[in-house]
């Protein structure tokens, strides 16, 4: 679409209000071109983040760099940016072309048919410009939302919750559809969202944001299969974390003492390699069997205390022996029966599908963490 002008870059930034810091000291790079996720519950600051991108607040310390250009204090209709909400913002009075043609018109630009016709092909609406936005649907008005932000060649769109009104099904189609026109324009996209899915699903590089910080930053499955703490093991997806400790090395394993049992975890995926660690694993990583642990597995015994249906899988709460319950998933493949409430279980799993991730001395249950636990 338009040959993108460098990457985005925030060097210290920092917003106040008050006594309250909503974004502490954020310096990251964005890549040209790149679809970019800032994931985090509400109230983390990865709205004030986006509104400080976008020019829409002024950041108490720090610059934002589009490229070479300093746009920190630009005022947001001199920025090459766009930005698309969750309340998508058209004009009812206006049909579905003159919606898209809007930014170009401002503009003054005469000749602007042909353009808003290839905006429309782009978000498979052909045939929709002469509607109004009351004819169309939830899903129809988002993607009328995105061709008039693309219409503009923005060096950087924004996406702030798009998604968020959405039922489920559409949601989904909707984050393919997305990722298909970002590679397709090779637009930056920054997109701000509090569903890991939706995150994982789209972004190349995702940023998980706590109390105005990252948290962690790296490519989905990278920062899924290895977390590197105990919010992001619990933020992307569920992990069952044991309270252990470091007691020596093993050649390439560590060795390590949970609840009185002892375990070996690659030293490769240790986030921490000494004292008091969270020894973690994710619910699909581990099996249950009411007969012989394959050779090789570490295993804890446990007692089954639920078990939910969910399609393709089948979650088990296990109480382990020293009082907590592990989460199971189980795949739904026909082959075993399924284990009833009561039942007395081992669950097992292999010393390389767990890891360790630091845990302050003293603590001895993982932060529990809810996506949309604090109102936004």
């Amino acid at each position: 679409m338009t040959e993108q002008q460098g990457d985005l870059q925030l060097i210290g930034v920092t917003k106040r209000f008050g006594a309250f810091t909503a974004v502490d000291d954020l310096t990251l790079t964005v890549p040209r071109g790149s679809f970019f996720a800032l994931l985090g519950a509400s109230g983390c600051g990865k709205t004030t983040t986006l509104r400080m991108i976008a020019g829409l607040e002024e950041p108490t310390a720090g610059q934002v760099l589009l490229g070479d250009q300093d746009v920190t204090n630009l005022r947001p209709y001199k920025r090459p940016v766009n930005t698309v909400f969750q309340s998508y913002a058209l004009f009812p009075h206006l049909s579905i072309s003159d919606n898209v043609a809007f930014g170009l018109r401002r503009r003054g630009v005469k000749q602007y048919a042909d353009q808003v016709e290839q905006m429309l092909h782009l978000v498979e609406m052909d045939g929709f410009g002469k509607r109004k936005p009351s004819q169309l649907s939830g899903g129809q008005q988002q993607r009328v939302a995105l061709a008039r932000a693309l219409i503009n060649r923005p060096q950087v769109l924004l996406l702030d919750e798009p998604l968020g009104a959405l039922d489920l099904k559409l949601r989904r189609q909707m984050q393919v559809e997305l990722k298909r026109i970002q590679t397709e324009v090779g637009i930056t996209f920054v997109h701000v969202t509090h569903d890991q899915e939706e995150a994982m699903t789209m972004a190349d590089t995702v940023a998980v944001m706590n109390a105005g910080r990252i948290e962690q930053l790296g490519a989905p499955v990278e920062m899924y299969d290895f977390p590197g703490t105990a919010f992001v093991a619990n933020f992307l997806g569920q992990s069952n974390l044991l309270a252990a400790e470091v007691h020596g090395r093993s050649g390439d394993d560590l060795l390590v003492e949970a609840y009185g049992t002892r375990y070996t975890v690659p030293a490769a995926r240790a986030r921490a390699a000494e004292g008091t660690v969270w020894l973690g694993v994710r619910p699909e990583k581990l099996h249950l069997t009411t007969g012989e642990v394959p050779s090789g597995h570490q295993s804890a015994t446990g007692l089954v205390t639920d078990s939910s249906y969910m399609g393709v899988s089948t979650q088990y709460l296990v109480r382990a022996p020293w009082g907590d319950e592990l989460t199971v998933f189980v795949p739904n493949s026909g082959v075993a029966a399924p284990l009833s409430v009561a039942s007395e279980v081992t669950v097992h799993w292999r010393p390389e599908h767990a890891f360790l991730l630091p845990r302050p001395a003293g603590e001895t249950h993982a932060p529990v963490v809810d996506p949309e636990e604090v109102a936004a």
